[in-house]
């Protein structure tokens, strides 16, 4: 099969290839997936960027893809061959990621796909949906609760919003441009503001007079004393990414607010929380409520290209076809 794959850590350009690998096989408990496309995330380059030794003959990128079951292991029911399914987790642990013609995973990690939501889509839905899931939900039920999501149009602000929206929350969001407001409208935020408009923690205390209960917060370092400002006596904020390792934490602050501050990070979840988000977006999408994205697309030939979009901020989903 063609794949890309990187043997040694650094720049895209400088590491990744395209090159011809053996096809894998499914072991016990484990199907095959016919890749049709990848999604790329933030966790894709950063671990290309650096870490630990990697495995031989290297590692194949992509958490995140879509296609069709073309094989199963011993274990798995062959009617599942054929089937629609979106991945994820597949390079968790694993040589074998989604930049590839195949991967293979345990079989709950290909999820079944409508025929009415596109292998583009689904490839957009693990890491960003079930971070967001878990961010969202984390706390419990959100029907009634009013959640602020910081960066609204990135893949997880923006899953968080359409998740918290079906689950009866009132949404507000930031956003630092028209563009980027205008997805997070769409996505199902009632109100959308401008993070770099000095008055903005005005606007979000207008709007919330009583403060809100939950923030998803992208930046926490830089954005936790605008969050303190708004959020409600016993409130919670969530952090799925951050801009400083370290961030100096208002301790005295956090205390008089009985203020909670959770941590997200997709692959330590434990298998409930994870079936229990991949259930919902399951639902979620035989509804048809999920709005995807805009989608960058990029040949597998340009992953390196990808990569950097991803690293770049890009705006919108960024994807790679596999041929």
């Amino acid at each position: 099969m063609r794949a890309a794959i990187y043997s040694e850590r650094g720049p895209a350009r400088d590491v990744l290839r395209i090159v011809e690998v053996p096809d894998p096989r499914p072991g016990p408990g484990e199907v095959r997936v016919r890749l049709r496309v990848s999604g790329v995330n933030p966790t894709d380059w950063k671990s290309r960027s650096a870490g630990g030794p990697l495995p031989e003959p290297g590692q194949i990128p992509g958490q995140d893809g879509a296609g069709e079951i073309d094989l199963v292991g011993p274990g798995v029911d062959a009617a599942r061959v054929g089937q629609r399914a979106w991945v994820y987790h597949a390079a968790a642990g694993r040589w074998n990621g989604t930049a590839a013609q195949y991967t293979c995973v345990p079989a709950h990690q290909a999820v079944p796909l409508p025929d009415d939501i596109s292998f583009a889509q689904g490839a957009g839905l693990g890491i960003p949906f079930i971070t967001a899931h878990r961010c969202v939900f984390g706390g419990g039920p959100v029907a009634g609760r009013t959640l602020l999501v910081t960066g609204g149009a990135g893949a997880v602000g923006n899953a968080a919003i359409q998740l918290a929206v079906r689950g009866g929350a009132t949404v507000l969001a930031t956003a630092s441009s028209e563009a980027k407001r205008g997805l997070a409208s769409a996505a199902g935020a009632a109100h959308v503001l401008d993070y770099r408009d000095p008055d903005h923690v005005a606007a979000v205390r207008a709007i919330a007079p009583e403060g809100v209960d939950r923030i998803v917060d992208i930046a926490i370092a830089a954005n936790l004393a605008a969050d303190l400002d708004v959020l409600a006596p016993h409130g919670t904020v969530v952090a799925y990414a951050s801009d400083a390792p370290d961030p100096i934490l208002p301790v005295r602050r956090l205390m008089v607010a009985n203020a909670r501050l959770e941590f997200v990070l997709v692959y330590n979840l434990t298998p409930a929380m994870l079936d229990r988000a991949v259930s919902d977006i399951s639902d979620a999408l035989r509804e048809g409520t999920p709005r995807p994205l805009p989608e960058l697309h990029f040949p597998l030939a340009a992953i390196a290209a990808a990569h950097e979009a991803v690293e770049q901020h890009a705006v919108g989903k960024v994807l790679v076809d596999i041929p």
